[in-house]
């Protein structure tokens, strides 16, 4: 029985993510399934956000349909910018800018919010907002369930004198080597696979503390979301459903929305079309179609990462001679402080082997069939849109959850080829050529069995299927209070 066709008036549910790529893109996916389930959503970005998404899938991506309707708040970034949104500038504004126009924006809304699911990083925020207005909060962590857990226990490793580090020293003579062994469902972690903002000397540093306090809000709300399956994370999993009231694992998000058929989508789901921050070019597909099954690798360091030249230089010599052919994604804003340039010699060396574009639709260049490899910087996003295509990895993390998310590819999903901080050539190219060939068998065959796991949570009797279900039934019962 559909719980809805008993209500009388839909729930109305407001989405506030973080101002960034990925969470964005996570929390978009959920919104417009629950609508598609009935629920009536308001989906509030930052101006800046908003702006982008327009920018990037013209004006009408966001027309959406009835239902479902998107508004603003101000975050204080220039509308001509990509946002700071890695360090503390962001953070800054929303301490002391965030609570009265998200209140005021509530309140003017035509219709009453039966609940906020909010950005787990955003909590800091949203759960005083939420209390404020005598509104339910939910929290949705759009990372792994073993990024939130690196990033919950910071302060347990500050207690422990383990955090923050001495000097910089300690970064190279092998101190982050130590193994943590007291994390629920995390044995054998080192002090190198946590969440990266533990490497540092500052125990008042803006980034750390941020993360501190927002993973502790998880305790101030109820239910607790998280992008990832059951099966993928059996052990974290158990350990939050001790440590919370209501944990729902509910990814991944994309093959829910894949079992959605077209005339359901015409008729029910919102058809908005803004995924996506940067614009993204089609020729790479067409390209893609030229190519033998599993014979290009794909490369894309996701929407954060930095990078060198030099770096950059040495990543477009690995691949041009690894003898593969590969798709390279290089955004406009990737090189630090220099135009993303690659020699004239380079681009006649790559004509044949080598398409550049500088964004894409990821989850459509993962699931075509000429793709048999992704070198990425392991963000929760790419990572879990790589097994759900039961595609193996080269892991180059750079900040953040990407270390954790790493470690659970190479070591405990085995599905994936850790690459040094150092970008060599060499190390490239070898890398490349063992998860393509013969040697990365093994691991393809891996990445295979995660994404019929994926699939197999996403039935209609999966877990998290059966997840999502629970928590439209949690809503609908707020509804009705």
């Amino acid at each position: 029985m559909d719980i809805l066709a008993t209500v009388e008036k839909r729930p109305h549910v407001i989405f506030v993510p973080f101002p960034a790529q990925s969470h964005v893109k996570a929390m978009l996916k959920l919104a417009v399934y629950l609508h598609h389930k009935g629920l009536r959503i308001t989906f509030i970005n930052t101006e800046n956000i908003h702006k982008r998404l327009l920018n990037s899938g013209g004006l009408h991506c966001l027309d959406g349909s009835p239902g479902f309707r998107f508004k603003t708040i101000p975050d204080g970034i220039p509308s001509n910018s990509e946002g700071d949104y890695g360090g503390g500038r962001i953070l800054d504004y929303f301490e002391t800018n965030f609570l009265t126009p998200f209140v005021d924006l509530v309140v003017k809304l035509p219709d009453t919010p039966t609940c906020i699911i909010s950005d787990g990083c955003m909590s800091l925020f949203t759960i005083d907002a939420a209390k404020e207005l005598g509104i339910p909060i939910m929290s949705y962590w759009t990372f792994s369930a073993c990024g939130f857990m690196g990033m919950y226990q910071v302060q347990s490793l500050i207690d422990k004198g383990l955090v923050p580090l001495k000097d910089e020293s300690d970064l190279t003579n092998g101190y982050l080597e130590t193994v943590i062994d007291w994390i629920p469902g995390m044995e054998g972690i080192r002090l190198k696979d946590m969440c990266s903002i533990i490497r540092t000397t500052n125990l008042d540093d803006k980034v750390l503390n941020f993360c501190i306090s927002a993973s502790a809000k998880s305790h101030n709300v109820i239910h607790n979301i998280f992008h990832t399956f059951d099966s993928l994370e059996t052990s974290i999993v158990n350990a939050f459903s001790s440590m919370f009231p209501q944990v729902y694992t509910v990814g991944p998000l994309q093959l829910h929305l894949d079992q959605i058929s077209e005339n359901e989508k015409q008729t029910k789901m919102s058809s908005f079309n803004g995924y996506s921050l940067w614009k993204e070019e089609s020729e790479c597909l067409q390209w893609l179609e030229s190519k033998e099954p599993n014979s290009v690798i794909y490369v894309n360091y996701g929407s954060f990462t930095k990078m060198s030249l030099q770096d950059l230089t040495e990543f477009g010599w690995g691949l041009a001679n690894s003898s593969y052919y590969f798709l390279w994604i290089i955004r406009s804003d990737l090189v630090v402080g220099e135009t993303a340039a690659l020699s004239p010699e380079y681009k006649v060396f790559i004509e044949n082997k080598g398409f550049i574009a500088s964004w894409c639709s990821q989850e459509m260049v993962l699931n075509h069939p000429s793709v048999g490899g992704f070198l990425t910087h392991c963000g929760w996003g790419s990572t879990i849109e790589s097994l759900s295509a039961g595609v193996p990895m080269i892991c180059w993390p750079y900040l953040w959850d990407q270390v954790t998310n790493c470690r659970y590819i190479c070591k405990e999903w085995e599905v994936g080829l850790e690459m040094g901080n150092e970008v060599k050539r060499e190390e490239v190219s070898k890398l490349v050529q063992e998860l393509m060939g013969e040697g990365g068998n093994k691991m393809r065959n891996k990445a295979i069995e995660w994404q019929e796991k994926a699939r197999a949570a996403t039935r209609s009797d999966g877990s998290s299927a059966l997840n999502l279900s629970k928590l439209i039934e949690e809503i609908v019962m707020l509804s009705r209070n």
